[in-house]
């Protein structure tokens, strides 16, 4: 589990110059490294940072340390909640606005999705991830298709949404990793 050090630092490596104003926060982050652990592709580290940060190259050639102790730590809590049967958490903000939050979830998750969404197309049935990820796809406000819109505009449809994603998220993953 990461400790509030572990996620203060992995922040003050997101907000660093040069790429601070682009990278996702902690939550972005989460939504990133969920879609690492639930879908068909593992994605390493560098792979991470790069989407979390939308930087092309890495500090000093490599991915720093907190960076790759957050990942692996946060990777492997993931991956034995949903071994065990149990649904993931969502971070919640201390403060602030919980939907923002989601939001930037969401466009984390969907980010790394689209990133690779190939493999996740090829590795199930099209209709079935595509229904799976309808909570992430409505509420990460990466797009502008009215119904999407009219939804996160709906506080009750849009709380349905976010009510929703624990289990898509748990079905996505037994869709990409159940012993066949």
């Amino acid at each position: 589990m990461l400790t509030n050090s572990d996620i203060e630092a992995l922040e003050d490596i997101l907000f660093a110059e040069p790429w601070g104003d682009e990278a996702l926060d902690f939550f972005g982050f989460h939504g990133v490294v969920c879609a690492s652990v639930i879908g068909p592709v593992s994605l390493e580290a560098e792979d991470l940072f790069r989407l979390a940060t939308g930087a092309d190259t890495l500090p000093n050639g490599k991915v720093p340390e907190v960076f790759a102790h957050c990942v692996k730590v946060l990777a492997s809590d993931m991956a034995h909640a949903l071994d065990m049967g149990q649904p993931l958490e969502l971070p919640e903000p201390e403060d602030g606005d919980p939907m923002n939050a989601l939001e930037n979830w969401c466009a984390g998750f969907v980010d790394t999705f689209l990133e690779n969404e190939e493999a996740w197309l090829e590795a199930a049935s099209e209709e079935e991830v595509a229904d799976l990820m309808v909570p992430m796809l409505t509420l990460s406000g990466l797009f502008e298709d009215e119904d999407f819109q009219n939804v996160r505009n709906d506080e009750k449809l849009a709380g349905r949404m976010a009510e929703a994603i624990p289990d898509s998220l748990t079905d996505l993953y037994l869709l990409f990793h159940a012993p066949d």
